[in-house]
């Protein structure tokens, strides 16, 4: 595995997203952590550092074109050409169907899949000049089995899916593979803030007893796969869903 790669992780300063970040670093990729909240990214970041990895934070909305450009360009500037890219910036949302408004609807399929598609589009140039790029996006296991009050996360995080599929087909000749995540039931704050608001039933670890393997999974599951599929080894692995859910879904 080649330990000299420039990785950006989108969402990456709490949950998933940092666990990503973390584990790129261990592996040794320099790691540029973009999020909204700029001064989490930061601290995120130092804490890389402190553990021996390289990291940047950088305040970068996913709903910003301008924004992801600009932090690529300082990406490219202090830790140079990135080709790994981790799209893992999302929001949820849960409102009865006839209760969700533009606004609601839009706001989520800008963050989950417009984002992905503007970060994919503004790092895909350095990639193709490279030969070389792995991208992973984190969708959802909702996707594949379908969520109630929901519709509108569960579209967009669809939608990354179906995105996959192609842009594996048009990047592969390039060199670069590109993989979707859909995680399940994962603890991180996000499930902890909808367990908090009563949508969890009686809470999270009562759903471990219709979890197959009987555990609630962790961030650093998900970290785990994605270290594998932006490995040179998984080059013949693109255009795939591997989903990490504990077997909540097959």
């Amino acid at each position: 595995m080649s330990t000299d790669r420039t990785a950006i992780v989108t969402g990456g300063a709490s949950g998933i997203g940092l666990a990503i970040a973390r584990r790129m670093a261990t592996d040794g990729h320099s790691v540029a952590i973009f999020d909204r909240n700029g001064e989490a990214a930061d601290e995120a970041a130092a804490a890389i550092e402190a553990a021996g990895g390289t990291a940047i934070g950088v305040a970068v909305d996913v709903t910003d074109r301008a924004q992801i450009d600009a932090g690529v360009d300082l990406v490219r500037e202090r830790l140079g050409r990135p080709t790994i890219l981790v799209n893992s910036a999302g929001l949820d949302g849960f409102d009865p169907f006839l209760k969700i408004t533009a606004e609601k609807w839009n706001r989520i399929i800008a963050v989950n899949l417009t984002g992905t598609f503007d970060c994919c589009q503004a790092v895909v140039p350095d990639m193709i000049e490279e030969g070389w790029g792995r991208i992973v996006n984190i969708s959802s296991s909702s996707a594949q089995s379908g969520q109630p009050i929901m519709t509108h996360y569960v579209a967009s995080k669809a939608g990354v899916i179906g995105f996959t599929k192609a842009l594996a087909l048009e990047l592969g000749p390039l060199g670069i593979t590109v993989n979707t995540i859909p995680p399940g039931f994962i603890d991180t704050p996000m499930l902890r803030k909808s367990e908090s608001k009563g949508l969890l039933g009686k809470g999270v670890e009562t759903h471990e007893a219709t979890t197959p393997v009987r555990r609630v999974g962790q961030p650093e599951d998900i970290a785990a796969a994605c270290s594998y599929l932006v490995r040179e080894e998984a080059s013949y692995v693109t255009g795939q869903v591997i989903g990490v859910n504990g077997g909540r879904n097959t």
